[in-house]
């Protein structure tokens, strides 16, 4: 059963001082420079640096990355992502073959391939996301392929288009609990992204799904969408600090101790989760190489 319950109070933010365990260093290294300058070659965009992940540094020294297809502008505005928001420009049809070029460059042997939200667009992206995977397939035989997909509104035929594409993981992150949706993805359904993690369940693929914490998610109500989500037979879950990007995106309500973050790794577990990676610096593809 769905959730139905009220909104809950405006967001606070905490006036504690980031802990010592959510502080990290500058990105740096000879290999994160050398694929920053291989995705710039290319006009290619990344996640690591359009949401400012923590670990950007570590994943890139070790030669992974998150590509973000069909552009660097997002049609929503959600009130927790760093990806600018605003008309996005004309569709690059040659985007397949780049990102594919750049995994094969950089020797990447799992490839996660996420995009921003274009809801403006008939098939949501959907068909250059499924064209994305076919031709980093056939340049990379032997590289597995996880993709970070939209709700693309729920539409059943945009979702198809990325199934039939055959990626080996399907990841759609919930982000947060149903009470805080209208506040932190006000463009977005809580029931659109149960169904896409459903459908893509029935139809054999092995399923992936995130949730941020410290928005203000009464620890009730986090349990209850776990439940959810495992009630879905969902492979793997990732639950995550939320940390604000910009003094213009909400804040954060508070910071949630690893020993809290240790504890729902095993609730999880327990309600039958194959793999829980939880801790304040996971995000969606954090050690994503090691789900496969």
């Amino acid at each position: 059963m769905l959730l139905e319950l009220p909104i809950t109070e405006p967001l606070r933010a905490t006036r504690e001082p980031r802990p010592e365990w959510l502080k990290v260093k500058i990105p740096t290294g000879e290999t994160f420079h050398h694929l920053k300058q291989l995705m710039r070659s290319k006009s290619l965009h990344t996640v690591c640096e359009e949401a400012r992940c923590p670990n950007m540094a570590e994943c890139w020294n070790a030669g992974t990355a998150t590509f973000m297809i069909l552009g660097d502008t997002c049609t929503r505005s959600c009130g927790f992502c760093a990806v600018k928001t605003g008309r996005p420009a004309t569709l690059d049809l040659d985007e397949p073959m780049h990102v594919a070029e750049a995994i094969r460059d950089m020797g990447v042997k799992h490839a996660v391939i996420t995009s921003v939200n274009r809801d403006e667009l008939k098939d949501g992206g959907s068909t250059i996301f499924a064209e994305t995977i076919r031709e980093v397939r056939r340049q990379n035989p032997n590289t597995t392929i996880e993709v970070l997909i939209p709700d693309f509104k729920g539409k059943d035929e945009s979702l198809d288009r990325i199934l039939d594409a055959k990626p080996d993981i399907l990841n759609h992150n919930t982000e947060t609990v149903p009470s805080l949706y209208r506040t932190v993805r006000p463009q977005a359904k809580y029931e659109w992204s149960l169904r896409v993690l459903r459908r893509s369940k029935e139809a054999g693929f092995n399923t992936k799904t995130g949730i941020m914490l410290g928005l203000g998610e009464p620890r009730e109500e986090l349990l209850r969408v776990m439940r959810d989500l495992s009630t879905l037979h969902v492979d793997i879950l990732t639950l995550g600090q939320y940390l604000q990007p910009t003094k213009d995106h909400l804040p954060v309500h508070r910071y949630v101790h690893p020993d809290e973050f240790r504890e729902l790794h095993d609730i999880g577990i327990e309600l039958g989760f194959r793999i829980v990676e939880a801790g304040p610096l996971v995000r969606s593809s954090y050690h994503a190489e090691r789900h496969v």
